[in-house]
């Protein structure tokens, strides 16, 4: 594209269409197409995707046709170029019938209540749009919420009922007050319990924002349609050595589906971290309509959807369940159950899954499960959707299916970013992004011009060619491009928001309903275990077969033959109950939990819902093994005592006890590892670890280096209290069963015990800070 000198006296006109107004300031062109990134968008068939350009020249504008199909026309005569001004008739794709626009002179109508002003919102969290409702300020104490019976209801679903009040106070000012909302109530995009409001603050509760101007209340409600404009973001790690996002800037239109590409280690994901608040870029601002999304991160999170790479849904549980369990996670707790069925009921039909309602998630095709994950997402309604790599592991036509799904939801009104390997469905994106090795933009525009820009025939070319040329300057050669100047340059819309102070999120309020999210999550987890037949089978089974063994092993009489190893098997029994229940729970469920967790979900409600359901599990196991392995042994003490309670039940409480603690050890692991594949050795490493530091096998008393190191082992401590409710050293006299832990004493039995629940609750703060590692950064508080 030529360059051209733009006359600063050029004035400022209003270019008038059906669709509403838009002021035409001097300082860039005007776009006009079908193209939802267009500045003036036309949504008529005879209007082409890009059709004509508004210009400012030499203090005049001039109006110049983009090679349309169907022609622009001023006074009934087609035009490739004409110079235009107040008064200017322009039809678009017809002289006679053809969309019309009129350019004039003077401002917009004053506001009111059936045609609200424009409205500039404060630019440190603010935007240009008209106000959906205005009211006039209120003299009294007004309540906001979802519910009828509010003064100001809003129609959200993330709001609660009864959400907050905004007061007038004596003096004439006001203050907003949270009323224990579910989401919390914001200020400028900070969480406010009481604050006051000065005129031009936003406060915002749910998909609203409301802002004081002047005697009014205005209202702006995210219906969707909204734009992303990314300024400058920079990522490094190893204190800067190595850069992973090289200052990268572009726009995202309203209703525009985005396409990221590029080669491995180009950056896709980073940037994905980065635009989505789950990892800040170190440098840069990311503005969400308008409004700095770092900044106002805990408002506005609830309006970004992120789909990512793996399923974000258990497998056991049927669509409409999986659904069902989410909307009560991210909806209010006031929320009707009619209500969640009624969205879970939208979304479904929304995505074409009526058919798949009732079958469970692993039963569905890959596309299928993609769809649910979305639908997922949709629930709250996000304004911004993200996918990470949604075409992966998928056939062509089902690629080709799932592209068509997102070019759906963007028409519906959002904008839509996708990260993707394959290139089989650029086509239907509005904007393609293509990111070189290091992080640096080599091409954003139109994703049919790319190819010949790069100068290739075929995507494998280009992707060959990033390898081969890693020291040519893509980025370079894009900003010179006349495509950087058309589709970044001239598209900015928003003014540049230098950041000088490091990246700085808010951190989200903490969730106001941990109690109703642990109900919940206990009920999910139950009903995702109950449709896992194979978990069932081992859950039953295992508890029974070491108790025969143990049985076997025990006989009619524990005898200085039989006793020891039947309290070893009692323990390899606890241990494998408990730690084969936990070891895989957490690390298969790591994608979910991460995506819940950037939504809000408790970390602790999370855990304990775990302990919870696993530890009920975990108990009633290690009663049975006990009871199948114990029931009718004559355990050697005088009358069936033990130190404080019958024999029988003090080995109970302890096999029980060790199994739980080795359930929560196992969490420790499952929390630690990777990948799942990797616990199933871990848990054989654990019994043999178990079996070696109980005490049963080697002299650890007085031994100096093992001793201590058998105080972290469950199973010592479970031994040990076995031991001395049968007083072992009696049955198996010796320097093995000498150890002071097996005295048949109240004091040495409860010093048991209360070791196994001090490690117990060591363990449970290992998973909790185990949890917190694989967190979104932002959420780890």
């Amino acid at each position: 594209m030529a360059e051209r000198s733009i006359a600063p006296t050029a004035p400022v006109l209003v270019l008038e269409t059906e669709a509403g107004s838009t002021v035409m300031t001097p300082g860039r062109d005007y776009h006009v197409g079908r193209d939802p990134l267009s500045d003036i968008v036309i949504d008529d068939a005879r209007v082409s995707w890009h059709h004509a350009v508004l210009r400012p020249e030499d203090g005049h504008w001039t109006l110049d046709d983009e090679n349309s199909t169907n022609g622009t026309y001023t006074e009934g005569h087609r035009v490739d170029h004409r110079d235009v001004g107040p008064g200017t008739v322009i039809r678009f794709g017809n002289p006679a019938d053809g969309p019309r626009a009129v350019l004039l002179d003077r401002p917009a109508p004053a506001a009111t209540p059936e045609r609200p002003s424009v409205v500039s919102m404060p630019s440190r969290t603010g935007t240009f749009r008209q106000p959906t409702n205005v009211r006039p300020l209120p003299t009294r104490t007004i309540r906001v919420g979802r519910a009828a019976d509010n003064d100001l209801v809003v129609d959200d679903l993330i709001v609660s009922r009864h959400h907050a009040e905004l007061r007038a106070l004596p003096d004439g000012t006001y203050e907003i007050t949270d009323l224990g909302s579910h989401n919390g109530t914001y200020l400028n995009g900070t969480p406010v319990t009481t604050a006051p409001i000065a005129e031009g603050d936003i406060v915002g509760i749910g998909h609203s924002a409301f802002c004081l101007v002047g005697d009014q209340l205005q209202e702006y409600v995210d219906t969707g349609e909204v734009s992303l404009e990314v300024q400058d973001l920079a990522v490094a790690v190893d204190h800067g050595r190595k850069t992973l996002l090289d200052h990268v800037s572009f726009p995202v239109g309203e209703k525009c589906l985005l396409a990221v590409v590029g080669p491995s280690g180009a950056g896709k994901s980073t940037l994905l971290n980065a635009l989505t608040g789950q990892r800040p870029a170190d440098h840069g601002t990311v503005l969400y309509d308008g409004r700095d999304l770092y900044h106002d991160y805990a408002e506005l999170r609830q309006r970004i959807g992120l789909v990512p790479q793996d399923d974000i849904l258990h497998g056991q549980l049927t669509v409409r369940s999986a659904l069902s369990y989410a909307a009560e996670l991210r909806f209010p707790q006031d929320t009707a159950k009619a209500e969640r069925r009624a969205r879970v009921d939208e979304v479904i039909h929304e995505l074409g899954l009526e058919q798949r309602a009732g079958q469970p998630v692993h039963s569905l095709s890959g596309g299928q499960r993609k769809r649910v994950s979305v639908a997922l997402e949709l629930l709250t309604k996000p304004s911004l959707l993200f996918l990470d790599e949604p075409t992966s592991g998928l056939d062509p036509g089902m690629d080709r299916s799932v592209m068509h799904m997102l070019r759906g939801l963007a028409d519906d009104g959002r904008t839509v970013i996708v990260v993707t390997h394959s290139v089989l469905s650029l086509d239907v994106c509005d904007r393609l992004l293509v990111l070189a090795p290091g992080g640096r933009i080599a091409y954003y525009g139109p994703p049919d011009e790319a190819l010949a820009y790069f100068g290739f025939d075929h995507w494998p070319e280009a992707f060959e060619a990033f390898e081969r040329d890693r020291d040519r300057d893509w980025a370079g050669d894009y900003r010179v491009s006349p495509q950087h100047r058309r589709y970044i340059a001239d598209a900015t819309g928003q003014p540049r928001q230098d950041r000088a102070d490091p990246v700085v999120i808010t951190p989200p309020p903490r969730p106001r309903s941990r109690g109703a999210q642990l109900r919940t999550l206990i009920r999910r987890y139950a009903a995702a275990l109950s449709a896992d037949r194979t978990f069932l089978i081992i859950m039953i089974a295992l508890p029974f077969v070491m108790g025969v063994m143990a049985r076997a092993l025990a006989g009619s009489r524990l005898t200085q033959e039989t006793a020891m190893n039947a309290l070893l098997i009692l323990c390899v029994g606890g241990v494998l109950t408990g730690a084969a229940n936990a070891v895989r729970e957490l690390v298969k469920e790591r994608v979910i939990y991460q995506r819940e967790r950037a939504v809000g979900l408790s970390r602790s409600a999370y855990l304990m819902s775990k302990v919870v359901v696993l530890g009920t599990i975990t108990v009633l196991q290690a009663v049975v093994l006990t009871l199948v392995a114990l029931l009718g042994v004559d355990l050697g003490a005088p009358r069936g005592e033990g130190v404080l309670l019958p024999s029988l039940v003090e080995i109970i409480i302890a096999v029980a006890l060790l199994a739980f603690t080795a359930m929560m050890l196992g969490l420790v692991v499952s929390a630690l590892v990777r990948k799942e594949e990797v616990t199933m050795p871990l848990l054989v490493l654990l019994a043999i670890v178990q079996v070696v530091f109980c005490g049963a096998l080697l002299q650890l008393h007085g031994v100096p280096g093992l001793e201590q190191l058998s105080w972290l082992v469950p199973s010592r401590w479970a031994l040990g209290a076995m031991a001395g409710t049968v007083e072992l050293s009696r049955i198996v006299p010796g320097d093995l069963t000498g150890d002071p832990l097996f005295e048949h004493s109240a004091a040495i039995w409860l010093f048991n015990i209360g070791m196994l629940v001090v490690l117990s609750l060591i363990f449970g703060f290992l998973v909790s800070r185990l949890l917190r590692r694989r967190e979104p950064v932002v959420m780890r508080k």
